[in-house]
């Protein structure tokens, strides 16, 4: 379906819904955890979101999964939801959250490295292995960060948790491109947060969490951030977000990557008065170009 049968309108407010609601969702995580102990919050946003996708593909007709599809869903809910966005909800502990976002964009170095390393893996292509190299100097330069919460530098553990979340996503992409949840992505996707909420929840519960749980302290604040999170990030921009791969060519619908970095930490900076420095900058700018060599990369291999 070319991109001239859709309206410019309809095309520029999928773009903002997943460039903007995305990047804002770093933020909004922040503000989530502040009375509401962060597994479980991300629990809520997941169960709530898989639930209403699930049952939005049932409404529309779509078949019953299969047990097969559901045992794919455990998986990419474990590796993407648990490992994936539990991680970030924790890190944003101790990581501002601009900061998270950019580090989160490293998933493409990443995937870059694991789809070479993997048996029967291709050697990366020059220009691939130059991202992979500019990708991994970022993000030496952003945990080398000084002035972060007074600490001088971006908190060891938070930027160690980050990575292993973004492994753990690249490592749960490349298992979703080999195996089909469900014939229907909004299907899929209900699937696997509601799985990832599953997993959430137990770790949640084996972290202490619910000796965190003060359902008399909870803020507003922290309940409005939830519940933008579970309506806008995990409903409105997925589905924004699929409607584009079909409206458009994956690679520009994939471009939000080079954005909500930006987004995040200038929002960061504006709200939560999060600091920008000329290193933060610096470094943001040095893993978005990588983002973009390994993305153009694979566009001209495609």
């Amino acid at each position: 379906m070319s991109e001239t049968k859709h309206t410019t309108g309809r095309l520029v407010m999928a773009f903002a819904a997943v460039y903007l609601i995305w990047g804002s969702t770093y933020l909004a995580i922040r503000y989530a955890i502040q009375t509401l102990p962060p597994l479980w919050m991300a629990t809520a946003r997941f169960l709530a979101g898989g639930l209403i996708l699930y049952g939005l593909s049932r409404l529309r007709g779509e078949p019953r999964p299969t047990a097969g599809g559901w045992k794919h869903a455990a998986v990419l809910g474990f590796m993407l939801i648990l490992c994936g966005n539990g991680a970030v909800v924790v890190a944003e502990q101790w990581v501002p959250s601009g900061l998270t976002a950019v580090i989160v964009s490293t998933v493409s170095v990443w995937v870059a490295i694991f789809s070479w390393l993997r048996p029967g893996g291709r050697r990366p292509t020059v220009q691939v292995a130059v991202g992979i190299v500019v990708g991994l100097a970022g993000v030496v330069m952003l945990i080398g960060v000084g002035t972060i919460r007074g600490a001088g530098r971006v908190d060891p553990a938070g930027a160690i948790i980050l990575l292993v979340s973004t492994m753990s996503w690249a490592a749960g992409s490349l298992y979703s491109q080999r195996v089909q949840v469900a014939a229907s992505p909004l299907q899929a996707s209900g699937m696997q947060m509601i799985s990832g909420g599953v997993f959430l929840a137990l770790a949640g519960g084996l972290a202490g969490e619910a000796s965190q749980l003060n359902l008399a302290g909870i803020s507003t604040v922290s309940i409005l951030a939830l519940a933008y999170l579970t309506i806008f990030g995990s409903v409105i921009a997925f589905t924004a977000y699929n409607w584009l791969l079909k409206a458009t060519t994956p690679a520009r619908a994939s471009t939000y990557a080079y954005v909500n970095p930006a987004v995040a930490v200038l929002l960061g900076w504006a709200i939560a008065g999060e600091p920008i420095t000329p290193r933060i900058i610096m470094s943001m700018v040095v893993i978005v170009a990588a983002v973009t060599i390994i993305t153009m990369a694979r566009r001209q291999t495609a």
